[in-house]
């Protein structure tokens, strides 16, 4: 009877509640919140088992990529363009193929695939290994940014990125971010989910770094070999090893030929039989130098391989002889922030007959790119080639001759401080110019005249070094007409040479190369041309060429051996400190030959002003 009763008021009480509104919506939001509070836990059950199951993995990489997270973004957002957005950023990577590690920065040499833009903000991110006790692996769990020193492009199918050190105990293995709108990270993870395996930094001292085809031979560029400066090396000892399908793994599918010549940091050998008959295959493909240190040893044994980031490519410049012949005069200079001289160097040797410019800039960080657009507008012929590889001027200039070669029938190679002079008229200037003075073109047609001796390949002139001249400012009228006192003795000579007729080692000593058997140098008179060298300018421009050289075999100023060498500055020291009556030193004779061959020339009747001085007024 009792529990009757009891059903009967439970049925009366729901009942009564169905038909009340408001118990209806209490009863409805209890479950809507318990079926929310379900569907969360369901989601974040989820998301957790996936991310453990990926922290548990051993994972490796033959390029470290980082993973995407982008914090800003909501993963259970319901907003249609939210997730778009997401979707759009997970797709962009950056494919960092390589690093070095040089003494003041990380490169990196990047995929060019149009996703890494030169205007972009970019960062440099550093991880610190932390070692899990209970883990098989090692884990990047801290972080530290900063920002890109610069972005070029190198070649057709790589960036060159630059980054700081890293910072104490962080890890030299470099990565990018990119800042996004309202700098929001697209790229890049501060909770541990990224991690390395096996990735390595090439270090600078021992790398193939560049190479570059030549006929039926590749011409490879590489440091550590320690060689012998100015001296050919037997080759035997070398061989070069091209990566075929999958370099990475461990070096297989390599096809390998010998060396035939080797010298300095550069190293030829003959193309692979399968490439020679197509060497168009050669290119884009890794090249590495291989070391026997045995040189009697078999083929097989003991060869050591160097680690390398070089990719074969051709030495011709394209798109540049289309229906012309080769140049006559063409010149090659390498250089590091010297943005402020080149305009005046280049439109006076212009003036002298130089038709083609090839830049090779060793890391600069001045304006540099600018100038030589400005230049190439006002159709200067001028390019630039980014040689990332700091002191390696022989280098550098051994494969420049090679990318000449097609282009000019002969080649100068001098520093943007140095400027080509032809004193005043001597009965002896007439073997070397159809006039009595050096007008407009002397420069070209001394070499036209010159070349109707086929055996000459070489054309040696002196160089006189002009000191500050009592200035303590750089000249407003520049380089040529400001500084006019120097020392009376002549320091060495610079060359003009006929690529063709450079020995195949390339062998050269900044100052000339060695050429083919069969052909010899000339050497000009003083009386007939020299070479102004301003190699020691007012304290401010010599204080920023003390920072570093960019030759090879060639001391630094920092660096306390050699002091007594003609290379550095005498009693200047091993610090950038001014010396006491700096303004005055280095002028034994006063030399205004240059300045009153400008002045007299090149200025412009209609402003009194010189080519150079009129573009930096129009700037």
């Amino acid at each position: 009877m009792d529990s009757s009763e009891q059903r009967r008021k439970r049925k009366r009480f729901l009942r009564t509640s169905a038909a009340s509104p408001t118990s209806y919506f209490l009863v409805s939001s209890t479950s809507s919140y318990l079926f929310s509070v379900r569907s969360l836990l369901l989601c974040f059950c989820f998301f957790t088992f996936l991310y453990l199951l990926s922290y548990s993995l051993k994972i490796h990489y033959s390029v470290f990529r980082p993973v995407l997270v982008v914090s800003s973004l909501s993963l259970l957002s319901s907003s249609t363009d939210s997730v778009q957005d997401f979707d759009k950023l997970l797709s962009v990577s950056f494919k960092i193929e390589d690093r070095i590690l040089f003494p003041d920065h990380v490169l990196l040499l990047v995929k060019n695939d149009g996703i890494v833009k030169k205007n972009q903000e970019l960062d440099c991110v550093y991880g610190k290994r932390i070692v899990l006790e209970d883990r098989n692996y090692e884990r990047e769990s801290l972080f530290a940014e900063q920002n890109v020193l610069s972005v070029d492009e190198y070649d057709e199918f790589r960036l060159i990125v630059r980054c700081p050190l890293p910072p104490m105990n962080y890890s030299a293995v470099v990565n990018l971010e990119r800042r996004g709108r309202n700098g929001i990270r697209s790229l890049g993870d501060k909770n541990g989910l990224w991690r390395i395996s096996n990735q390595s930094v090439n270090n600078w001292d021992n790398v193939t770094y560049t190479a570059t085809l030549d006929g039926d031979t590749a011409v490879v560029f590489v440091k550590g070999l320690n060689l012998r400066q100015e001296r050919e090396s037997d080759p035997r000892q070398f061989s070069c090893h091209f990566g075929l399908g999958s370099w990475e793994s461990e070096g297989k599918s390599m096809l390998m030929t010998k060396a035939v010549t080797a010298a300095q940091e550069v190293v030829r050998c003959l193309l692979p039989r399968s490439i020679k008959k197509a060497p168009e295959k050669a290119l884009g493909i890794r090249v590495t130098i291989g070391v026997t240190p045995h040189v009697h040893a078999r083929a097989h044994e003991h060869v050591v391989l160097l680690p390398s980031v070089a990719k074969v490519f051709s030495s011709k410049y394209e798109g540049r002889m289309k229906n012309r012949g080769k140049y006559e005069l063409c010149v090659c200079t390498m250089l590091w922030n010297q943005a402020s001289a080149l305009r005046e160097w280049i439109m006076y040797h212009a003036w002298l007959g130089v038709e083609r410019w090839f830049i090779y800039d060793n890391n600069s960080d001045d304006n540099i790119k600018e100038v030589i657009q400005e230049l190439e507008q006002e159709n200067y012929n001028v390019t630039r080639h980014v040689w990332p590889w700091i002191k390696t001027q022989e280098a550098g200039f051994s494969h420049c001759a090679l990318r000449a070669k097609d282009e000019c029938s002969w080649v100068s190679f001098m520093d943007v401080d140095e400027f080509f002079y032809f004193p005043y008229s001597t009965p002896k200037h007439k073997k070397f110019r159809t006039s009595g003075y050096a007008g407009q073109n002397s420069l070209r047609t001394m070499v036209a005249n010159v070349s109707s001796s086929p055996r000459i390949a070489e054309i040696r002139t002196t160089c006189h070094s002009f000191g500050p001249s009592g200035l303590s400012k750089p000249p407003t009228q520049g380089i040529t007409a400001g500084y006019t006192c120097r020392l009376q003795s002549p320091e060495r000579h610079k060359s003009i040479i006929r690529p063709e007729a450079v020995d195949n080692t390339l062998l050269n000593v900044v100052h000339h190369f060695h050429l083919k058997k069969g052909f010899k140098y000339m050497n000009l008179p003083q009386s007939t041309a020299v070479i102004n060298h301003y190699k020691y300018q007012v304290w401010d421009v010599f204080k920023a060429k003390f920072y570093r050289r960019v030759a090879t075999y060639v001391a630094d100023w920092q660096e306390n051996h050699n002091e007594g060498s003609r290379d550095r500055a005498p009693g200047l020291g091993t610090e950038a400190i001014e010396p006491p009556n700096w303004s005055h030193q280095f002028c034994e004779v006063w030399d205004s030959g240059l300045r009153d061959f400008v002045l007299a020339n090149l200025v412009d009747a209609s402003n009194g002003l010189l080519p150079w001085e009129t573009s930096v007024l129009d700037q």
